[in-house]
Formats: structure tokens, C-alpha cells, sequence
């Protein structure tokens, strides 16, 4: 995957900048990232070193080789353990192969390749064996505004009064060398709530990626990073090859929840976090920081329950129903945390949306913004992504989805149901077995009652065999209506047309109780297309002219960039965010 961004430098885990990496899909819309993170990411920079250290904190010099690739050094003694990977290339013709020293891994991280100059590379295959789980800190990246921001830290959920220990990250800097280390740490939850134990507190001049570290635990089993070949046309760039997994068992997400028991008796005493010691080192700056305390969260006495939502009222009384989102990073498509994601959707809120609609469920996607739209009261469109791979529930990809929305609690909170996203438009699914997955879908989740739809574009509604065979498994009419995508539409003009087209798609399916413009927006840079041309003037233009028209039944496109993506033949793919354009965001 092509990108464009700075230089990186990994061992620097807080504070260190990336630029954005480049790529978004649209118009077959949602190039979307497994939670393998199989997507091809080129980013240029630096060396990249990687450093795992469990056990107290020590300050390790790093030393860079600029020659060949070394073994790996690893030291191991009774209570600490380091591993550091280098690997560097050097070139000499256009086509080039990348040989890796053979050395056993300790976790499968995602792996930096450095492709310094224009080129082809090979890139080997890896495999490596993990016999026990293995919890290690792994880069997390998010992109903050100028200002004072917490991150990281680890997120748990209780449900009584209860001590609870985890694994958590400290930093250290003394001069130009920082240390990351991984501590266990106790923290006591005076009551049922969440939070976050441990975070990172960091400041940044200009809007910016920041890279911080994160206990992440991996299970046993065999990991792969496939053999690759990549095309590179520009100079500067480091390739990352992420590994999947043979085994069952997968690697839990960044930033794991700790739940308590559900029967643990409260505490007699409030006890205090306890600092984190660590030994003594020469010119230190800065001490590794304890476990802050954490302001007790108040919680609600009783679940809060919409009532079934009537026929006819996917509507909202302000100009904005709802917006896209999904629970990636912008910048390199990886996991947000529950914390992050609590953090949007209360600016969501702030904005004045009252529902998002979610297009998967992978990112612990259900239970984080299931959690975060209780919190903040907004409501949820919730969907079954369809890719390449099959349109049945036979297709495990969409078995796994499928199941975890059967085995979810909060269909209170659900407005809609989305099956697949311009899956017949992609050529992933006929109508019918679209039809077919529908019905499927609505007999693993018996305890939701209300309304299903598909998201295709108004052209494939329009085809008999495609109205023949949804509209009687499906109760509202849903597209994806893009006025950016018609050349005739100028932003001052983008309001009408889409009311226009909602017109048109009220008349596909006479019976249905409702329509729904599940996807709409401009974006902000690109190329023209006709007389729609990208820009974030034409953007705010766009935008307030579909409020305007029919913004009380648009789902907007989308919260934020998603530079992770490919940008497509407009060039516009990666640059939808739209949050900006909205009042108290």
C-alpha cells in the first residue's frame, strides 16, 4: 500500500511523530482492515527498532547498524529479558531482495522492512511459534490536535467494588534515550464503573501521530507474515508485515479489559494505588509515574431502554440523524481502545448526532461502542460487512460476525440492521443470496425485532431482480447517496439532488415503512469530478446544503479521515471525515 508520511522512529514510544500514512475506500467503499491487520502499509523512515523488556525498568542505550544485519542480542537473566531486532538493506539494482539473518522472534509484532530506494523488494516469509501466552507492549498510533492529551493506560469494567491487577506501561527519558517498560500494577475500583489505569499524559505543538506503548497479550499458536513482493516508487519508505495466526487462538486486542467477578464482596478499606519502584538509574529525568487516582464515574441506577423505534421514524429532529464510524486508527487502520472510542462518541454526542452506524463488528467494535452509546445515549446502526470471500454464513468471516451479534445484550440501543455494504455493486453477493443471508441473519438474532436493509447505491436498487428479491426481506429501503459521484452536482447543489434521489428510492419498495441515506459527504481533497470538486471549503459547502435538504435522514460520511487506505482513481478515498463540519466537535 502506497503512503506518504515522515520519518518514525518506534523506540521513541511517546511523543513520536508519523506523518499520515495514505489510503481509503469508497466507491467500493469500506476497504476494510481484519483484525490480523492483513492490509499492506509502506511508511518511510528511519531504522526502526524494536525492544521488548519485562522486569524492572533499566534504561537500554540504543545503537543503530548502518551495514548488514546482525544477529539478534538477546540477553536473558532470572528476571529480565531483552530482545532487540535491527534489519537494514542495502541496495544495488533495481530489484531487490530483503534477507533476514534467521533469528527466533519472541512475539509477533508487526515487522519494519526498510526500502530505502525506488524498487521491487522481496520480502520473506516468516513464521513464528508462540508455546505460551505472551503479554508485551506494542506500538499503538493516534492522531491528536495541538494540546495536552491522555492516552494509553489500561481500561477495565467492574461491576462491584473490587481491587483489580493488570499490566500496564511506564516510560522513562533520560536525554535522548527512552525506555519502555512493562509493570504489573494494583489498582482498587471503589465501586462499579469504568477505568483507566495508568495512562500517558503527553503534549504536542501542531496536530500529529503520536506512537505509545501498549500491553498486548498474545496467545499460543503459529504466526505467519507471508512471503511478499512490493513495488516502491519513492525513496524513504519502511514496509510493515503484519503476521496471521494457523492456530485458534488469536492475539488480544490492544489495551485488554479486566473484568471482575461479579460476586466479589466490596473492600472494608480503600486502600491506595501503590507507587511503581523501580531501580536505580544514572540521569534519570523523569520517575516512572504510579497509577493515578482515577475519578469515580457516576453510574446509572438502571438501564437505560428505548422503546422500539415506529415504523416510519428513522428520522431525527435536528438536521444531522447520524454518522459513520469505525474503531480505527486514522492513520494506519489498527484497534482504538475502548477509551478512545468512548472519547469520540462523546464529541459525537456534544455534536448534536444521536446515531452511528457501525459497519462490523471486529475492534471489539460491539461491546466498546456498544458501551460508549449507552454512556453518551445515542443509538446504533449495526451491520454484517460482506468482502470477497463468500456471501453465506457458511463464510467464517461472516459466521464470526453473525455470532457476536447473536451473542450481544444491547439491542435497545439498535435502530437498524445493514446487511452487507455495496456487496451486489462489488460483485460480492447476488441478490438473492444477499436475500438469503437476510434471512439467515434474522433467524441467529431472534431477540432483535425491528427493521433490516442492505447499503447499495440507488442504480442497483433500481434493477428488477435486485427489488424482486429484497424488498420483501427487508422493511426500509437503505443506499449509499453520494453527490460527489455525479458530475453534475456542484456543493451548493448536493442538497437537492440527494433529496431527489431519496424520492426515487421511497418509490422501490411501496410497502417498505421507511427510507434511509445510510452513506453521504465530500470530500476534502482529490480530484474534480466534473463540476464536484473536493476541498474542505466545498466540503462545508456540501454539508450544509444536505443538512439543509434531508440531513434529519442522513447518515453522514464518515467521522474521521482514514489515511490507512488506498485513495483510490478520484484520489479522494482517504479524506471523508466530516466531524469538523458539525458544531460542538
Amino acid at each position: 500500500m502506497k503512503g506518504v508520511v515522515a520519518a518514525t522512529m518506534l523506540a521513541a514510544w511517546t511523543g513520536a511523530v508519523t506523518a499520515s500514512l495514505q489510503g481509503h475506500r469508497h466507491g467500493r467503499l469500506f476497504m476494510k482492515r481484519s483484525s490480523n491487520m492483513v492490509d499492506d502499509m509502506c511508511l518511510p523512515g528511519c531504522t526502526t527498532i524494536w525492544k521488548t523488556i519485562t522486569g524492572e525498568a533499566t534504561l537500554v542505550p540504543v545503537s543503530v547498524p548502518t551495514t548488514s544485519i546482525p544477529k539478534p542480542a538477546t540477553t536473558t537473566c532470572s528476571d529480565t529479558t531483552t530482545t532487540a531486532m535491527v534489519t537494514t538493506t542495502s541496495v544495488a539494482t533495481t530489484t531487490i531482495t530483503i534477507m533476514s539473518a534467521p533469528r527466533r522472534i519472541a512475539v509477533p509484532t508487526p515487522q519494519a522492512q526498510i526500502c530505502p530506494t525506488p524498487g521491487t523488494y522481496t520480502l520473506p516469509a516468516t513464521t513464528i511459534i508462540l508455546h505460551q501466552p505472551t503479554t508485551v507492549m506494542a506500538p499503538m498510533t493516534t492522531q491528536v490536535p495541538a494540546g495536552i492529551h491522555t492516552i494509553g493506560g489500561v481500561t477495565t469494567v467492574v461491576k462491584v467494588a473490587t481491587t483489580v491487577t493488570c499490566p500496564v506501561a511506564t516510560v522513562v527519558k533520560s536525554g535522548s534515550v527512552t525506555t519502555s517498560t512493562m509493570v504489573q500494577t494494583r489498582y482498587v475500583c471503589p465501586s462499579a464503573g469504568t477505568y483507566t489505569v495508568a495512562p500517558i499524559t503527553t503534549s504536542v505543538g501542531s496536530k500529529t501521530v503520536i506512537t505509545y506503548p501498549v500491553p498486548t497479550a498474545y496467545s499460543p499458536g503459529t504466526y505467519v507474515a507471508d512471503k511478499k513482493v512490493v513495488t516502491v516508487t519513492e525513496t524513504g519508505f519502511v514496509y510493515r508485515c503484519p503476521f496471521t495466526t494457523k492456530s485458534d487462538n488469536m492475539p488480544t486486542s490492544a489495551v485488554p479489559t479486566y473484568p471482575a467477578p461479579t460476586s466479589a464482596p466490596a473492600p472494608s478499606a480503600e486502600y491506595p494505588v501503590p507507587s511503581i519502584s523501580v531501580i536505580s538509574v544514572p540521569v534519570l529525568d523523569k520517575p516512572i509515574p504510579s497509577a493515578p487516582n482515577m475519578p469515580i464515574p457516576s453510574m446509572p441506577t438502571e438501564k437505560h431502554k428505548h422503546p422500539k423505534p415506529a415504523p416510519g421514524k428513522l428520522i431525527s429532529d435536528n438536521d444531522h440523524f447520524g454518522i459513520t464510524y469505525t474503531p480505527y486508527q486514522s492513520s494506519n487502520g489498527a484497534c482504538k481502545s475502548s477509551a478512545e472510542v468512548d472519547r469520540d462518541l462523546s464529541e459525537l454526542k456534544r455534536a448534536g448526532f444521536s446515531t452511528v452506524r457501525v459497519y462490523s463488528t471486529d475492534c471489539n467494535a460491539l461491546e466498546n461502542i456498544g458501551n460508549a452509546c449507552t454512556k453518551h445515549d445515542l443509538d446504533m446502526i449495526v451491520g454484517i460487512f460482506v468482502k470477497g470471500t463468500g456471501c453465506s454464513y457458511a463464510t467464517p468471516d461472516i459466521k464470526e460476525q453473525v455470532d457476536k451479534l447473536s451473542d450481544w445484550h444491547q439491542w435497545d440501543r439498535v435502530r437498524l440492521v445493514v446487511v452487507g455494504n455495496e456487496a451486489i455493486m462489488n460483485g460480492y453477493c447476488t441478490p438473492q443470496q444477499l436475500s438469503n443471508l437476510i434471512t439467515t441473519v434474522k433467524s441467529q438474532c431472534p431477540q432483535y425485532k425491528g427493521p433490516y436493509t442492505v447499503s447499495e447505491t440507488l442504480n442497483i436498487w433500481q434493477r428488477p431482480d435486485v427489488s424482486s428479491s429484497l424488498c420483501a426481506v427487508t422493511s426500509v429501503t437503505g443506499a449509499n447517496i453520494h453527490p460527489f459521484f455525479n458530475k453534475d452536482v456542484t456543493p451548493q447543489t448536493a442538497g437537492p439532488f440527494v433529496a431527489t434521489q431519496l424520492e426515487i428510492l421511497r418509490t422501490i419498495c411501496p410497502d417498505h415503512d421507511d427510507v434511509i441515506n445510510l452513506e453521504c459527504g465530500w470530500p476534502t481533497r482529490g480530484k474534480c469530478n466534473g463540476k464536484a470538486c473536493p476541498g474542505k471549503p466545498q466540503q462545508a459547502e456540501a454539508i450544509a446544503s444536505i443538512r439543509k435538504a434531508t440531513g434529519d435522514k442522513t447518515v453522514f460520511f464518515s467521522f474521521q479521515d482514514d489515511l490507512w487506505k488506498k485513495e483510490g482513481e478520484c484520489g479522494c478515498e482517504q479524506s471523508w471525515g466530516a466531524a469538523s463540519s458539525f458544531s460542538g466537535y
